[in-house]
């Protein structure tokens, strides 16, 4: 089983894209469940939601307190929520951000990390250029399909164009491209770009 974890901030769309990878996943064939945390609710406060990827049946519910996959919408959370708590020694994560690992103040802990397990993407950069707001979590799945392989991008695509019919749709789906080509040529440049994602 891959459990993810995803942070960010309320009104960020946090619970939409655990849905999305979710939705992405069953498209794939396989078992997959999405739920938020509980706690506040209000725009702007740190918020989590989770998933749990599996060629099986799931039966937990819990939250996801070791999670193999950190996704952070929101960089502002690094050093004031522990987004990394109880991360797998081989986990992967996944920033939106412009600013470089050292800029970030996280080189300490992201040191036992596997190199290829880290990517950093401009993904409100993205959403800014397709969807006219700085909105990272469409983004976001492209990079995590990217990074490890778990789902297809074109599972992705089909999942935000059936949450999203329309031009709405068409824009996140081309958000996710872009942070999915973004993460393909990162690790590509550095020869670690796994067989998955050079197949989609």
């Amino acid at each position: 089983m891959h459990a993810v974890r995803i942070h960010g901030r309320g009104g960020q769309g946090v619970v939409t894209a655990a849905e999305l990878l979710a939705l992405a996943a069953f498209t794939d064939g396989k078992h997959a469940q999405a739920f938020p945390s509980f706690g506040s609710e209000r725009m702007g406060a740190p918020v989590m939601a989770f998933c749990r990827i599996d060629d099986q049946a799931i039966r937990t519910r819990e939250s996801v307190t070791h999670p193999d996959v950190v996704i952070v919408q929101d960089p502002t959370l690094l050093h004031h929520v522990d987004v990394f708590g109880g991360l797998s020694a081989d986990g992967y994560i996944l920033i939106s951000s412009t600013f470089t690992v050292k800029e970030l103040g996280i080189e300490e802990f992201l040191a036992t990390l596997p190199d290829d397990h880290l990517c950093i993407v401009p993904a409100s950069d993205i959403g800014q250029k397709h969807l006219k707001r700085p909105i990272a979590n469409t983004s976001l799945l492209g990079g995590f399909a990217a990074m490890t392989g778990l789902i297809r991008i074109a599972s992705v695509e089909s999942a935000i164009r059936h949450k999203f019919p329309g031009a709405l749709g068409e824009a996140n789906a081309a958000a996710a491209r872009e942070a999915y080509d973004h993460v393909t040529a990162f690790l590509s440049e550095q020869g670690r770009v796994s067989h998955h994602a050079r197949a989609n």
